[in-house]
């Protein structure tokens, strides 16, 4: 997948999770069943151990009162294209 479309998507993702804030009454219950999804979605975005890892911190992240304002897939899109030093191949 492309890394914009995997942009897009995450930013979407991000304000999903977001929506608690602004629908007064189920906040708390929309986050019970919106972090295991989040963990889900973000271990499909990004395959591998750093997916799994974001994965379990996403879910930790919407799970958690008070932390939801955490943009982690932006986060973890910022860490995988713009901040991770990928190996230097050798010759």
């Amino acid at each position: 997948m492309n890394k914009y479309k995997i942009l897009l998507l995450g930013l979407l993702f991000d304000a999903l999770g977001y929506v608690s804030f602004f629908i007064p009454g189920i906040g708390e219950f929309s986050d019970i069943v919106w972090a295991p999804v989040s963990g889900w979605l973000m271990t499909k975005l990004y395959k591998g151990k750093p997916g799994k890892i974001a994965g379990v911190v996403s879910f930790v992240e919407e799970a958690v009162p008070g932390l939801d304002v955490i943009p982690t897939f932006t986060l973890m899109w910022l860490y995988t294209y713009v901040f991770k030093k990928e190996p230097q191949e050798t010759k």
